[in-house]
């Protein structure tokens, strides 16, 4: 399984230029930009504190419109079904990301714990849990439908998947410098760990179910679960939990997302994603290598 091609009618020079693949993503930027300007003329109607329960809902409701605007953007602009959203199988994929994502960290905070690095003190109540789950919802979806929807699909559709695959990464990386305590070594981290990971989770599938689903899981437990900082921000969560010992264990203020023991298990696991995808022929080469082999779309 391969990605869709956009339907281009034929002998029209228009919807070529428009279906050329930088045409695209600067078309869909801009319909994301126009779904994150609508989320935040909704914001006001949701004068709540970020703890309560609304924020929940507020967090399903900006998902819905990126959902929507994908959908429409895939269906005006490129003239194709949406299968990164298709409805069969979506329940399987999405609760098989979740529970890879709770996996996953869970494994991660294991290795610090037993490295001394991490130990619950308390808990707090559980209306901590609801900033996690908003922040879960709302990261899990969007920045799947931006970085893997968009940016990786297209660029891809172009320069092949060695390419966008380190583009992507470098450019999740790259995101998550701005966040707040982070530090060179923290975007590298998200860029090899999470990165390489999710998109080869998308390049598997082909959907983004599963690469939803592990985003928010990877967020939900780091913040919710165990109580540590979420890519730089620390929301309390359930536990109140204890962080000791060198960045390169912990992860630091920036949060385990920037640690050694995340690095190297989530590294491994986007790996074994790559080399599954690549023996199942999801890997696409380059548009010029595509069109001098014809037919030929695998590497």
């Amino acid at each position: 399984m391969l990605p869709s091609e956009p339907t281009t009618p034929p002998n029209s020079l228009v919807w070529r230029i428009i279906h050329f693949p930088l045409v695209l993503l600067a078309l869909g930027i801009v319909t994301i930009a126009a779904a994150g300007a609508l989320a935040s003329l909704i914001r006001p109607f949701f004068p709540v504190e970020r703890t309560g329960p609304l924020a929940i809902l507020f967090s399903l409701i900006v998902a819905a419109i990126f959902i929507a605007a994908y959908s429409l953007f895939v269906r005006w602009i490129e003239r194709r079904p949406v299968d990164e959203f298709g409805a069969k199988g979506w329940s399987r994929e999405l609760g098989g990301g979740l529970l890879a994502g709770l996996i996953l960290f869970s494994i991660v905070i294991g290795i610090i714990a037993a490295l001394g690095g991490y130990r619950v003190i308390g808990s707090n109540p559980a209306t901590a849990l609801y900033p996690a789950i908003a922040i879960a919802i709302t990261s899990g979806v969007t920045e799947e439908i931006v970085l893997r929807g968009l940016f990786f699909r297209l660029i891809e559709r172009l320069a092949g998947s060695w390419i966008a695959l380190i583009l992507s990464a470098a450019l999740f990386g790259a995101l998550h410098l701005g966040n707040a305590n982070a530090t060179w070594f923290a975007g590298l981290a998200i860029a090899l760990e999470a990165g390489v990971m999710l998109a080869a989770l998308y390049m598997l599938t082909r959907r983004l179910w599963a690469a939803i689903g592990l985003h928010a899981a990877w967020n939900f437990t780091q913040g919710g679960i165990y109580g540590v900082a979420v890519s730089g921000f620390d929301m309390g969560g359930l536990p109140r939990a204890r962080i000791s010992g060198p960045d390169l264990l912990t992860g630091g203020a920036f949060g385990a997302e920037a640690s050694l023991p995340a690095i190297v298990v989530c590294t491994a696991f986007g790996i074994v994603l790559l080399i599954v995808a690549h023996r199942r022929g999801r890997f696409v080469a380059p548009l010029w290598v595509r069109r001098r082999q014809g037919a030929g779309l695998h590497e």
